[in-house]
């Protein structure tokens, strides 16, 4: 085994840019937020690790043993605030040949048949210069491995050793870190989020901005919406976040969606709903104490999201709106959902869109909007509020499994199934259904868990929609609920 390899691993960690340049009150407490969220990771996720502050980055060393060198640099790549890190193997500084002696069965090697450069960073004083060290040290690894010569423009390998005062580093990896701001260290938030690719991209924006993020979901269809949405949010919490405790809201949110649809006009029928939710999010956010909300908009995707939309949208909350995506495109935002892990569930969880019109209304009065909402009750949003269920976010696992329920789907009826449409009325009406030899109940899917139990109970009831997403939602709720005798019907 080479001298390099039995010295303990250690990471130099590189502070993101706009860190550095700040004051230096204001990038102490920076850093001292950095290194309180790799402390709370590292406990969360079950491991030890040691932090030694110095003037422009930090330096990282995780107890022998725990954490495998591949398994370091995942965690560290995954924590805001870190805009790189080198992997390095740490030593006494004796002399530029004890530098060699010790470093050359790692170094060495990587210069086979190929041209070099050796750079040096040297911090303190020292009897020579960093130049002095490169054409010393850089001379000995030629003379002693095959290569094709030092390239100092544009080499094949580059070697890299650091001089810190008394010690020196050889450095075995570069990372790219996470970038951004320290979690916490810009404000607290609340996201809603959806499940699809929009706003999850945005909670992870947010999230490497600095910002603690709480996360809010507006339940429309079932248990098992909830349950994907859950499963979403703990993994990105998890995965980038996990420093910080936040919460998980969950509001009931089908008599909103019954009273939009079946007393409001559909050309604003979306615009609505958003004022709804984002009504609702900012009063559990000031009871939070946040004083922002973010979202997944963005310009001109939707309707709802024309510029003068959004605006309509904005003068329903009672804080901030914050959206990091307005000036992004779809693809954009499918690409960054699949490099940071969340595409799965968007793919396996398509955004709900129950709420949407043949001819929306791109830009509608807001007198217009304020006649519509006010056909709907006064204090439908404060019943929403109410019904408003919160956990701690390191609950979810248990809670999720708990939820867990498996439901059979069909594309041959039995005889005597009666058919449960619960699409919307107006896709009933645009599309009915017809299927010889069966009942046929439009049951639309807000209504759906508090009606069911006054249907025959010694019926088996098949349930449909187009796409099939929401009538699983409404038989796993229904399953939750006690009743067994539904399914899901899919027409072939």
């Amino acid at each position: 085994m080479d001298a390099l390899s039995l010295m303990p691993m250690k990471f130099i960690l590189r502070l993101f840019p706009e860190i550095s340049i700040k004051s230096k009150p204001v990038r102490n407490r920076l850093i001292k937020n950095l290194q309180q969220n790799l402390f709370n990771v590292a406990r969360h996720h079950g491991y030890t690790v040691h932090v030694f502050s110095q003037w422009d980055k930090l330096i990282v060393n995780f107890d022998e043993g725990v954490l495998s060198p591949e398994k370091a640099v995942s965690e560290l790549s995954r924590i805001p605030g870190i805009h790189s890190f080198l992997e390095v193997r740490e030593f006494p500084l004796v002399s530029i040949e004890d530098i060699f002696e010790k470093s050359r069965d790692v170094l060495g090697p990587m210069i086979v048949g190929k041209s070099f450069a050796l750079r040096v960073k040297r911090r303190g004083h020292h009897e020579f210069t960093s130049q002095q060290v490169e054409r010393q040290l850089g001379g000995m690894f030629k003379a002693h491995y095959e290569n094709l010569g030092v390239n100092l423009s544009h080499p094949d390998v580059t070697l890299n050793v650091e001089i810190d005062n008394d010690k020196v580093y050889i450095v075995t990896g570069r990372h790219k870190g996470l970038g951004g701001y320290p979690v916490g260290s810009q404000g607290e938030v609340v996201s809603l989020i959806s499940g699809g690719f929009d706003s999850g991209v945005a909670t992870f924006d947010a999230i490497r901005r600095g910002l603690k993020v709480n996360y809010l979901f507006f339940n429309m269809g079932g248990t098992a919406h909830e349950l994907g949405v859950k499963q979403e949010s703990y993994f990105i919490w998890d995965r980038y976040a996990a420093s910080h405790r936040v919460k998980f809201t969950a509001v009931p949110f089908e008599e909103v969606v019954g009273q939009i649809l079946e007393r409001t006009h559909h050309g604003v029928r979306g615009v609505i709903l958003k004022r709804m939710m984002v009504r609702v999010a900012s009063k559990i956010a000031k009871r939070y104490g946040v004083d922002a909300l973010v979202t997944g908009e963005s310009v001109g995707q939707v309707s709802s999201q024309t510029l003068i939309n959004l605006s309509h949208i904005d003068r329903a909350s009672e804080v901030l709106v914050i959206r990091p995506l307005s000036l992004s495109d779809k693809q954009e935002i499918i690409d960054k959902a699949r490099e940071i892990g969340t595409a799965g569930f968007a793919e396996s969880m398509p955004e709900y869109c129950g709420v949407i019109s043949d001819h929306p209304n791109v830009c509608p009065t807001e007198a217009f909007i304020l006649e519509q909402e006010a056909l709907m009750d006064a204090d439908v949003v404060d019943r929403a509020v109410e019904k408003a269920r919160t956990l701690d976010i390191r609950d979810i696992p248990e809670d999720t499994a708990r939820l867990e329920t498996e439901v059979e789907t069909v594309t041959e009826l039995m005889p005597g199934d009666v058919i449960l449409d619960v699409r919307a009325p107006d896709d009933v009406e645009r599309s009915p259904l017809t299927v010889e030899g069966h009942e046929i109940i439009a049951l639309p899917f807000y209504r759906v868990a508090a009606e069911f139990e006054n249907l025959d109970r010694m019926k088996r009831y098949a349930l449909y929609c187009d796409q099939g997403v929401m009538s699983l939602m409404q038989a796993r709720q229904l399953k939750e609920m006690g009743h067994h005798n539904v399914k899901v019907y899919r027409k072939e």
